[in-house]
């Protein structure tokens, strides 16, 4: 992590990617600041801030005076919030947009919100004249730690989440730490499921500084909100520079998503938000994980502890077996019709491993006997069977 001399609050981190590489930028107020940044990368001509309706009386003017009184003709492309949004028929509206806006190859897409926004207008990046630039300007904790870095873009099927989409980098990740600030509390404590994950797969002591400043994290206290942002990305960093297309390392992170996305789809995406359905597969997988031999009790016991104390529900929902195990199998991460899974060894240290159907099912077993059955948002009031 680099300080700007011209700036000693702004923190530097960067993706190498060879001709792909790009900088997160991370800096207190740095929403104000777009049009200077976005000239900063030699951008020119139209930008259009896709956002959805709950960022609207937040952000968008003031980003749309900022790109404007640099000289940047502003096209704002409004979507409704949540993830019901990350559709193909969602990106038709932003190519009919872009289309009657006549957006050239040189023109810019912004993604001004969370994970939905971004992973959105990435894709719609990619596709429209086979590929524009874009630069994500993440404004919720799980956009911020994760989705905007690595160029993992796309949109869902009812099927299975993330199912249609592409690999493409953005231009630059500006992430300003004051928009956590508007977050909704829900939102907030989903994102921390995914800053518990980069201490798990990659970095022991980052984990204990979670489990030891948690209160101060939850409060949204500054020094400690600036840690696990720029801690996290550093992390994702790294792990894109070495694998950015997921043919190994990068895969760590799925860690708690082989689960957690089977219980979005199950869901329909109406229920648990990502954030608690990978709090959820985090604790479950590290169970699932001790059962196969591959980690001791202390391993699930500490990240049950830790997922817990921030806030976030650490129980399997009703389910059964049947249904859990075919929304896995529906996942991009199977393979020759394989469900792989990212298990713990050690607080720190996680593999990658290939999940056998019948112990699987011996180990769901265990947990039904075990833990009482939990109600839950996973599929809004009904029952999922």
């Amino acid at each position: 992590m680099e300080k700007d001399k011209t700036d000693m609050a702004l923190q530097i981190i960067h993706v190498a990617l060879g001709t792909r590489s790009y900088d997160i930028r991370i800096r207190r107020g740095l929403v104000n600041d777009l049009g200077v940044e976005l000239t900063r990368l030699c951008r020119i001509g139209k930008v259009g801030v896709i956002t959805d309706r709950n960022l609207v009386s937040h952000y968008l003017k003031p980003v749309m005076r900022a790109l404007k009184a640099a000289g940047f003709t502003v096209i704002p492309i409004i979507l409704p919030p949540g993830e019901r949004t990350k559709t193909l028929r969602s990106i038709a509206k932003v190519m009919d947009a872009l289309v009657e806006a006549r957006f050239e190859r040189s023109s810019t897409l912004l993604a001004l919100g969370g994970g939905v926004v971004g992973d959105l207008t990435g894709f719609a990046a990619a596709i429209y004249q086979r590929g524009i630039p874009f630069v994500q300007v993440p404004t919720s904790l799980v956009a911020q730690v994760d989705s905007s870095v690595g160029g993992k873009t796309g949109v869902d099927h009812p099927k299975g989440k993330n199912l249609i989409g592409a690999f493409n980098q953005p231009q630059a990740v500006l992430i300003d730490p004051t928009t956590l600030h508007t977050l909704p509390p829900r939102e907030w404590v989903a994102g921390l499921a995914e800053v518990i994950k980069y201490g798990v797969i990659a970095d022991a002591t980052f984990f204990e500084y979670l489990e030891q400043h948690i209160q101060q994290i939850l409060t949204l206290d500054d020094g400690a909100v600036a840690h696990i942002v720029g801690r996290s990305c550093e992390i994702k960093a790294e792990v894109v520079s070495e694998d950015e297309r997921e043919a190994d390392r990068r895969r760590i992170l799925n860690f708690g998503h082989t689960i957690g996305h089977a219980l979005e789809s199950l869901g329909g995406y109406k229920g648990l938000i990502h954030g608690e359905a990978v709090a959820v597969g985090m604790v479950y997988e590290a169970d699932l994980a001790r059962h196969l031999g591959y980690c001791s009790q202390d391993v699930v016991d500490r990240l049950r502890r830790l997922v817990e104390a921030s806030g976030l529900s650490a129980r399997l929902p009703d389910v059964t077996f049947h249904d859990l195990w075919s929304a896995m199998q529906q996942d991009k991460k199977v393979s020759a019709g394989t469900v792989y899974c990212v298990v713990p060894e050690s607080i720190g240290a996680v593999r990658v491993v290939a999940l056998p159907k019948q112990e699987t099912r011996a180990w769901f077993a265990t947990v039904r006997r075990r833990e009482p059955r939990v109600r839950s948002a996973v599929a809004g009031r009904r029952r999922v069977r």
